[in-house]
């Protein structure tokens, strides 16, 4: 066992000074980490509106294909709605791809809580 001469007023500053210093470190975690899943989520509504905005192009070259059909009776009305319906499974596909990354599991702070789960367990320790 370490004997150690200093007093216990010194002891208990020295211990308010570790912690005081890991609380700051963890601080300095958390900013990092969140900033990291903010980009995340960034990119998430990214895809989210640029998969609206296909879906737009999509109805509005569908409902142009409506018009088309029933305008002319002709072919050119089945090349729109093939444009239409290419443009609207890209948009679904951009729009999952985006609530995916929104997702609440990809946004949780792992190594905080990790980090959070040990420094209590180091401090229980020390105290205790």
């Amino acid at each position: 066992m370490n004997s150690d001469n200093r007093p216990v007023a010194q002891l208990l500053g020295d211990l308010i000074e570790s912690v005081n210093k890991l609380l700051q470190q963890q601080l300095q975690l958390v900013r990092v980490e969140a900033t990291e899943k903010a980009r995340e989520a960034l990119m998430g509504v990214i895809g989210i509106i640029g998969g609206m905005l296909v879906a737009l192009a999509a109805l509005l070259v569908l409902v142009q294909a409506v018009v088309v059909a029933l305008a002319n009776h002709m072919p050119p009305e089945i090349a729109a709605l093939i444009v239409g319906v290419v443009l609207a499974v890209i948009a679904f596909f951009l729009v999952r791809a985006g609530r995916t990354a929104l997702d609440a599991k990809n946004l949780a702070l792992p190594k905080t809580a990790e980090s959070l789960k040990r420094d209590k367990e180091l401090v229980a320790e020390t105290v205790g």
